[in-house]
């Protein structure tokens, strides 16, 4: 590469301070093949090396350069149109170019999460397969559809810039920070444990998921996690076979990694293997590149693939670095380009002449330029529910007939031993045992159905509520983690991605937020960037929500419901008890099933061993185990004395009991008969119940747990206020907003049944 540097630097003294450097870079290219004057050897046959002894053939090389120029072209076009708003999006590959090689050293089935600098790598993998015509699939159209937000675009349908593909298994997705890492590895993972428990793989047994990235979002917490995971696993001889490809340019935006920071940090992890390639090389990084591969394919332990690469053109279009990077210090990286070294492999080699390679370099110019002129043609978004169309598919009939199927009678009286431990046999119980129930049951149904987390296999869960799952569906089904919630979550994602339902375990609410990310900017946004063609169903339960005295300060009685609420998608349920509960985890498992969605299930810890409503040893919170026919439509509320028309009180979680037992004073003391309606779903939320039910009544009443500021109660009197009922009298009683402080004081912080008793009186 020096002798190729030392030759181009001269060459741009007059415009060397040209702020456009897409416009140098190009110029570059065309000059030094023009000047080019070194040695052409004997023009191998396709099948040789391309030079020497390289293990890049001649027609590797050939196929190679061309992605590289067609991804190169991709970035010189946008950088053109988008001042005529044309294009969108002007983040490009320049400099990574070789990346091509990963792509052509890995199967279209190996599932592919990039990093947005991998215009090669795609331009390359769509060699791997032909169109249903028997032509060649087109990387230039698809990518400038892509480039121009249109509606035709195949990956996203004009939701995003992304780079993916159905039929080549590169998932969609928008990931900037590695926060992308987790569930690559889980996708490995996933492929490993789909074996294990004889789960028919949607890809080749022996598949590896490749997951690229750059050197600046290696050292983000998202991807040390993902790097933690994958030498745990493989210390435990477990096999995970990812290929982590760090695409190391040695700059984030305009923060500098620094020198030899990359393979000073990686080369020494003992459970994460090691190896590096030259991206700007095709004749030195093939066979460096292939070695990494092969080694992941054949070994199954997690890789590290350092591949060094440049970055060319800035970060993005509007990104000028002239402003403040010096003049020197970019020449000299543009120098480093790596198209230059592919044209002189190529005029070196004999496989091109100066004036082949340059027609060659138009012609992809001249086909970028006219698919991007064809794309600005074709349709875009204008709809709305066109828009949102794939962000929450659901299917009412088809979830019902699921979350009510029967089918598994045998496996049941084996797991239950017998029809009379059989759950709908036993007396009425408490929340935990019903969930732990129906948990039994959705295992036996569903033989893809997984549950890990921190302590849920032989422990049982903190609060017992999944005792007896690990014993009843062993070790292959029912699992422990680490203790990182990213990694389990993206775990979930990766088990979903391969087609089976996982069901993983945050310990609380408050560990929730550690992770939220991995719910909200990859699971739930997967439907949507890909335009419905990639799902990745989920059952997440979370131990949740206040009232635990004497215990947990705000790590264990988190009332933060809001951070899931907002996540675009998610379905997000909180029963009260324990039949509710049952019924509403049929629903969850089914949406998820059936509809690909990423479903939150709220427990609420108070709750699980609580019998008691009224008064000790009524049993009142105490119910029956629903029989299978029976699930809870989405949205779907209970109503307690639905024909009480003087006060309504909305809650969910552990108000509804608070509120059945304030309205029992509350009739005493005003005389009013009082219907208290759990809403159960928290989103979406059934608005146009809350509507019906506020306009039956005189006054209207919100208990919510969550905090003044944000939490669910927002939400219902925005429902109110929108029906028409927002001039009836109304009250909220809602959480402060503070931390839950430890033990009894965190009763001063949450609401009461004294402040639902003392809210109704304001109504006077």
């Amino acid at each position: 590469m020096n002798a190729i540097q030392n030759s181009v630097a001269p060459l741009i003294p007059a415009r060397h301070k040209n702020v456009n450097r897409a416009e140098v870079c190009d110029q570059n290219f065309i000059e030094f093949v023009q000047q080019w004057d070194g040695h052409v050897q004997r023009k191998p046959a396709l099948d040789e090396s391309v030079l020497g002894d390289s293990l890049c053939s001649a027609r590797d090389f050939l196929d190679l350069f061309e992605s590289q120029m067609i991804s190169r072209h991709l970035d010189l076009m946008a950088r053109v149109l988008r001042v005529q708003q044309k294009v969108f999006y002007t983040i490009g590959s320049s400099g990574h170019e070789g990346n091509a090689m990963v792509a052509r050293l890995t199967r279209h089935t190996d599932p592919a999460f990039l990093h947005y600098r991998s215009g090669a790598f795609m331009a390359e993998r769509f060699r791997k397969l032909p169109s249903s015509d028997g032509k060649r699939l087109d990387p230039i159209m698809d990518s400038a559809l892509s480039f121009a937000a249109s509606k035709d675009d195949p990956a996203s349908g004009g939701r995003h810039k992304v780079w993916g593909s159905k039929p080549l298994w590169v998932l969609p997705q928008t990931s900037t920070i590695a926060s992308h890492l987790p569930k690559a590895l889980g996708t490995a993972v996933a492929i490993e444990q789909g074996k294990r428990i004889g789960h028919q793989l949607p890809i080749p047994d022996d598949s590896i998921a490749i997951c690229s990235f750059g050197d600046a979002s290696s050292n983000h917490a998202t991807a040390q996690t993902a790097f933690n995971t994958a030498g745990w696993t493989s210390y435990q001889k477990l096999p995970a076979p990812v290929l982590f490809v760090c695409e190391d340019n040695g700059i984030g935006i305009s923060v500098k990694t620094p020198n030899g920071w990359i393979e000073r940090n990686f080369s020494e992890r003992r459970d994460l293997d090691y190896f590096y390639a030259d991206g700007l090389d095709l004749v030195e990084g093939y066979e460096q590149v292939a070695r990494a591969v092969h080694h992941c394919r054949t070994t199954r332990r997690p890789t590290f693939l350092h591949l060094r690469t440049t970055r060319i053109m800035g970060h993005a279009g509007t990104d000028f670095e002239i402003e403040w990077r010096s003049v020197e210090e970019l020449m000299a990286v543009e120098a480093g380009d790596p198209l230059l070294r592919s044209a002189a492999i190529g005029l070196e080699s004999g496989l091109f002449t100066k004036e082949s390679l340059l027609a060659q370099y138009e012609a992809i110019r001249k086909k970028c330029f006219a698919a991007a002129d064809e794309a600005d043609r074709r349709p875009k978004l204008t709809d709305l529910a066109d828009v949102m169309a794939p962000l929450a598919p659901y299917t009412p009939a088809k979830v019902m007939a699921e979350a009510t199927r029967a089918d598994f009678a045998d496996k049941r009286l084996a797991v239950f031993g017998g029809d009379a431990k059989l759950p709908e046999n036993q007396p009425p119980r408490h929340l935990a045992i019903l969930i732990n129930n129906a948990l039994h049951d959705l295992f036996c149904k569903l033989p893809e159905t997984l549950l890990f987390g921190e302590d849920v296999a032989q422990k049982g869960g903190v609060y017992t509520v999944t005792k007896g799952l690990h014993k009843s569906f062993k070790n292959a089904r029912v699992f422990n983690t680490l203790l990182d919630e990213t990694m389990i979550l993206g775990l979930a994602q990766g088990f979903g991605n391969m087609g089976m339902l996982p069901v993983p375990e945050i310990q609380y609410l408050a560990y929730f937020h550690n992770a939220c990310d991995q719910i909200r900017g990859e699971a739930c946004s997967l439907q949507f960037f890909s335009n419905g063609q990639y799902r990745n169903p989920m059952l997440m339960r979370i131990a949740s929500l206040g009232y635990q005295k004497g215990f947990g300060g705000h790590f264990h009685n988190d009332n933060s419901i809001t951070a899931i609420r907002d996540i675009p998608g998610l379905v997000v349920g909180c029963p009260s008890r324990g039949d509710d509960a049952a019924m509403m985890l049929r629903t969850l498992a089914a949406l998820a099933k059936v509809d690909g969605r990423v479903c939150a299930f709220l427990e609420p810890i108070a709750l699980y061993m609580t019998k008691d409503l009224y008064t000790a040893g009524d049993g009142g919170w105490q119910f029956a185990y629903p029989s299978l026919d029976q699930a809870m439509t989405l949205g779907e509320e209970r109503v307690y004395e639905p024909e009480s028309r003087d006060l309504v009180i909305f809650s969910f979680g552990n108000g509804i009991p608070m509120s059945l037992r304030a309205a029992r004073q509350i009739e005493a003391k005003h005389g009013w008969k009082v219907r208290v309606v759990d809403l159960r779903w928290l989103a979406p939320l059934n608005e146009a119940a809350i509507g019906r039910h506020a306009g039956e009544c005189t006054r209207i009443m919100v208990v919510d747990e969550g905090r003044h500021s944000a939490g669910v109660g927002e939400g219902v009197i925005t429902a109110v206020v929108e029906a028409g009922h927002g001039a009836k009298p109304l009250r909220r009683v809602v959480g402060e907003d503070t931390y839950t402080p430890l033990a009894g004081a965190a009763l001063l912080v949450l609401p009461s049944e004294d402040d639902i008793v003392a809210s109704a009186g304001q109504f006077v």
